[in-house]
């Protein structure tokens, strides 16, 4: 029963580093590190962020999640979490991601706020956000796991602390759809449909993002503060999901149908295989 040592946060981010890089999800920390916390899984998280960087990948944004009441109850937390977007995650509206790129995808709706002024915490007010962000768009976020999502052994389910320190489970996003400023929407009353293979999986409205979009951007301002970090002029802020996550398979088409706002849309191209070969289910939720 123990938390992870200052030595072993490296070996941690290094852990997970190549895991994304092998596509093979490692053992939950919360299994290892019993009494790990939010603020160590965020020292792995920067440990790993470090890596990327080193590596020559850019950072070109955050993303916010668990900002519903229904995924923070069901997460044990009372405030939503972040991570770092980089440049080799973005995905053209309407394009394809090739079988094995991801661990175990799964799909959320969002907007994403594309700021053109810096925004420094503390402090930050939603109509700060409002004045700094330059247009607001429709997304997809792409998430995946770098840690296993339930132990095979015993059935344990991921923690939060699983999921900050693999950068929030964030690994690509789409942007599309009618981009607008954000004063021209009421940005609460944004609704979508999410469509897996033409077929509505999921659907929501972007007031269940701490009751208005923006607030995710303003969460994320303050909490970043401390660590002398601000949000940059150009950056992309995905605000956090106002649908549950669903699954992506090999051969699925995801269409966000947000109306008058435009649609976004991914495919995930098919694996290739042998002439009569059956492809089995994945058991893992």
């Amino acid at each position: 029963m123990r938390r992870p040592e200052p030595g072993e946060i490296d070996d941690i981010a290094r852990r997970l580093y190549a895991a994304e890089h092998d596509r093979k999800p490692i053992r939950q920390l919360s299994l290892d590190y019993p009494q790990m916390t939010v603020e160590d899984a965020y020292a792995v998280q920067r440990a790993l962020v470090g890596l990327k960087v080193a590596d020559g990948r850019v950072i070109k944004g955050r993303k916010i999640g668990l900002t519903s009441k229904v995924m923070q109850r069901a997460a044990s937390i009372d405030e939503p979490d972040y991570g770092a977007i980089f440049d080799d995650m973005f995905i053209e509206d309407g394009g394809h991601v090739p079988p094995g790129r991801f661990i175990r995808p799964r799909i959320e709706v969002e907007l994403a706020f594309i700021l053109g002024e810096t925004l420094r915490g503390p402090g930050v007010t939603l109509f700060d956000v409002l004045r700094a962000t330059e247009f607001v768009t429709p997304a997809l976020e792409i998430l995946d796991a770098r840690v296993q999502m339930s132990d095979p052994e015993t059935g344990h389910l991921r923690t939060i602390v699983d999921t900050i320190a693999d950068n929030a489970a964030n690994a690509g996003l789409v942007l599309g759809g009618r981009v607008f400023r954000p004063l021209d929407v009421d940005l609460r009353w944004v609704a979508a449909l999410l469509l897996r293979n033409a077929t509505i999986e999921e659907s929501g409205v972007a007031a269940a993002v701490l009751n208005h979009p923006g607030n995710g951007v303003v969460w994320l301002a303050n909490r970043l503060a401390p660590h002398g970090v601000s949000l940059q002029r150009g950056e992309v802020i995905l605000s956090g999901s106002f649908t549950k996550p669903v699954f992506a398979e090999p051969g699925d088409s995801f269409v966000a149908d947000y109306g008058p706002l435009g649609t976004v849309s991914v495919l995930f191209d098919p694996r290739s295989r042998p002439a009569g070969d059956i492809e089995q289910s994945d058991p893992t939720p």
